[in-house]
């Protein structure tokens, strides 16, 4: 079973699937409805005229199967719900805690969805193995020209374009509080020099540490810590050597990613400066990714390495601002070479069948219109397209997140271990890591072990 991080980091609350569809309505046409079958489409008006594009499947209905459960699964349904009602096509979406085991399942029984949304581009590899996904319409392919063709790449397997990418999340970000550096006059580091400079200087007066971390995470625990690596190996090597380094062209015992792990534990092994108001670098592998950032709010630490979806454990009242308790900074680059670094995940659109209804609802959350209808009913929603306008985030986080996603300047690489083979990215990795941090365990050792279990 392939369990991505996407997936099991939603702490969400598990539903009865939904249906979500409304009949067209005579408000939203002029003329009679249509079907798939070769009648006439439908000529749609009013607030129903932006979907005519996507007319003429009236009575119809599409599946969707996802991780993605309630509550945010509530605002996904709402998204799609004026295209719904205007066209007249049903999407009867389910989402399950246990996505990634029951997808092959159902493929390979039979019970196919015409819609997955898949969190991982490995796993989308392994469904396009089984001849069930189908290539996407015209429309879709050229509707990719607004993300960044990395995006692309990652809803392609062997080259060959599959899934439109939908959501998109961004993990290379540092927690912290602006009132506290500002009391303390500490300014935000703008580079990784002034980071390493900025944390020796809060460990040397004494009082408090710079950083907290945690790395639990019940059976997927040490998933924080292949954060800290890939955000390191991308920030000095940059993206050729990250994508090499992701097939198992470079190897973890290769100078570059050992170099990588030196300058992790550097930062985050260093006894001065972990692991504030918890206890000391061991005690990472014992704390839970949720709690770990706790510290900052009383004082006791200053940052955290965490993803934009860590804004979710913050107490409720927490004041998220630029001038607030809780804010966030991008991770520089470790090589100011590396022009703006950003490791991130998230979801792709794959569909099993090409039906002309199938098609209409491919076409339509490939673009911009429907991720930025989704932008305005989900807070915590993050589209990497560039034709989203981006004042209609309206939290700061999110802001901050979709200008990077979406900026030429970024260099964007999906998580690594979301994209290696199962039994490394969500297996020795998350195990070896884990024993470098619980029993200090030597960086050849901890890179020796991950290259063992790498599949022949």
């Amino acid at each position: 079973m392939t369990i991505t991080k996407s997936a099991r980091l939603r702490n969400r609350l598990l539903v009865a699937p939904a249906v979500l569809g409304l009949a067209l309505t005579a408000a939203c046409s002029n003329s009679s409805s249509g079907t798939s079958s070769g009648t006439a489409a439908p000529v749609l008006s009013g607030d129903c005229a932006k979907y005519q594009a996507y007319s003429g499947h009236a009575g119809t209905k599409v599946t969707m199967f996802a991780s993605i459960l309630s509550p945010e699964s509530d605002s996904l349904e709402k998204s799609w719900a004026e295209f719904s009602s205007c066209t007249g096509i049903k999407i009867s979406y389910e989402g399950s805690n246990d996505f990634e085991a029951q997808l092959p399942v159902r493929v390979a029984g039979g019970n196919v969805p015409d819609f997955a949304i898949i969190p991982q581009p490995g796993l989308l590899a392994q469904m396009v193995k089984t001849g069930k996904v189908v290539k996407p319409p015209a429309q879709t392919v050229q509707n990719e020209s607004q993300w960044n063709p990395v995006w692309k790449s990652y809803g392609s397997v062997n080259g060959t374009f599959y899934a439109a990418p939908m959501s998109a999340n961004m993990k290379s970000l540092v927690w912290y509080s602006p009132k506290a550096f500002k009391q303390a006059g500490y300014q935000v580091p703008q580079s990784w020099a002034d980071l390493m400079a900025l944390s020796d200087t809060i460990a040397k007066a004494g009082g408090s540490k710079p950083w907290c971390g945690g790395i639990s995470s019940g059976t997927a625990t040490g998933w924080p810590a292949t954060d800290w690596l890939e955000e390191v190996v991308l920030g000095s090597a940059g993206g050729d050597v990250y994508d090499q380094w992701v097939s198992h062209k470079i190897k973890f015992g290769d100078a570059q990613i050992t170099g990588a792990m030196q300058t992790v534990a550097n930062w985050m092994q260093n006894p001065a400066w972990v692991n504030a108001g918890i206890g000391d670098v061991k005690s990472i592998a014992t704390t839970t990714f949720q709690d770990a950032g706790a510290p900052i709010l009383t004082n006791k630490c200053w940052m955290l390495q965490q993803a934009s979806f860590y804004e979710a454990q913050w107490p409720k009242g927490t004041n998220i601002a630029a001038d607030g308790d809780i804010y966030a900074f991008a991770l520089p680059a470790v090589n100011p070479a590396i022009s703006k670094p950003v490791e991130g995940g998230g979801e792709f659109l794959a569909a099993f069948s090409n039906r002309p209804e199938v098609q209409a609802v491919q076409n339509y959350l490939s673009t911009a219109d429907w991720a930025s209808s989704r932008v305005k009913v989900a807070t915590g929603w993050v589209s990497a397209n560039q034709g989203v306008d981006k004042s209609l985030y309206t939290d700061p986080i999110d802001q901050l997140s979709a200008a990077a996603l979406t900026s030429p300047a970024t260099t964007f690489r999906f998580d690594a271990s979301d994209l290696m083979p199962a039994a490394v990215g969500a297996g020795e990795e998350w195990k070896a890591l884990t024993a470098w941090f619980a029993e200090g365990k030597s960086i050849p050792q901890v890179a020796g072990d991950i290259d063992a279990a790498w599949p022949q």
